[in-house]
């Protein structure tokens, strides 16, 4: 897709990070917006980054729960009639050894980042088929859906499976003849807030890895060191999508810790550690 002017947009987590720098960037190419985030200040912010006169629609939105998905997909249509980009953005991070992390891990990282997939591809898909526009889903993993990095098995598991769901999805959309791409967006570390996502943590499900410290303390520290920003992250996806590229791997070093984890499966040996002798 490159004609994007007029055409619509809906972004999860569009209320910071690369949510915010994808709406910037859409906003900039005339597209209307529907932006949704449990953060209601951060969307706020977001709003007030846009250009005068840009077409958006803002809401709050937990992507866990499949209804609040549902009435998002409602709104955009009452609102714009269509859906031409999807970006299913919205994730969240937690660390630490795979022993000790709790149940409530598990359902807070798999219900925002692999279940909000689900949900925004159960709800907007179907509808995109009926209307049958050109359109793409662009979902969210890291290069952590595509390497395993040790104290983030949570987050390692969610995003893996984003990828597998993508490949799956451009598979059946193919069969089907389907006038829709998917995407899959995997970048290494960049500056966002996914290390501070624990403020949007709901408290029935508070209870966390209690030797995770360690780990989140050196997630910073990568986060820290970073060479691309968000906005460089989200200018490199928007020309992915303009080529239909189906992986979106910004960070070059990126390919070759994925090229090491594919030999160590085809030669059956135990996996390199992607990050062995970094503190």
């Amino acid at each position: 897709m490159d004609q994007l002017a007029g055409k619509v947009a809906v972004i999860t987590g569009g209320g910071s990070g690369l949510g915010r720098e994808l709406a910037v960037q859409c906003a900039a190419a005339g597209m209307r917006l529907v932006l949704a985030d449990v953060d209601e200040t951060g969307l706020a912010e977001t709003m007030a980054l846009l250009p005068a006169g840009a077409e958006v629609v803002t809401r709050r939105v937990d992507v866990s729960d499949a209804a609040a998905v549902e009435a998002l997909s409602d709104l955009t249509y009452k609102s714009f009639g269509a859906t031409h980009l999807l970006f299913n953005n919205a994730g969240v991070f937690v660390s630490g050894p795979t022993w000790t992390t709790t149940a409530e891990d598990w359902n807070w990282v798999l219900g925002v980042n692999l279940m909000g997939v689900v949900h925004g591809v159960r709800s907007f898909v179907p509808r995109m088929l009926e209307g049958g526009e050109a359109g793409r889903i662009i979902n969210t993993a890291s290069l952590a859906g595509l390497t395993s990095v040790p104290g983030s098995s949570v987050y390692c598991a969610s995003k893996h499976a984003v990828v597998t769901l993508s490949e799956c999805l451009h598979h059946e959309l193919t069969a089907a003849r389907a006038n829709i791409g998917v995407s899959v967006l995997c970048p290494a570390f960049f500056k966002t807030g996914i290390a501070e996502s624990d403020r949007n943590r709901p408290q029935a499900l508070a209870s966390t890895n209690p030797d995770g410290e360690e780990y989140a303390r050196r997630l910073k520290a990568a986060i820290e060191a970073g060479r691309l920003s968000a906005t460089r992250i989200a200018e490199i996806t928007m020309e992915a999508i303009s080529v239909d590229r189906f992986y979106i791997i910004p960070h070059r070093g990126a390919l070759a810790q994925t090229e090491q984890r594919m030999r160590d499966i085809i030669e059956q040996r135990p996996p390199t550690n992607p990050y062995a002798g970094r503190d």
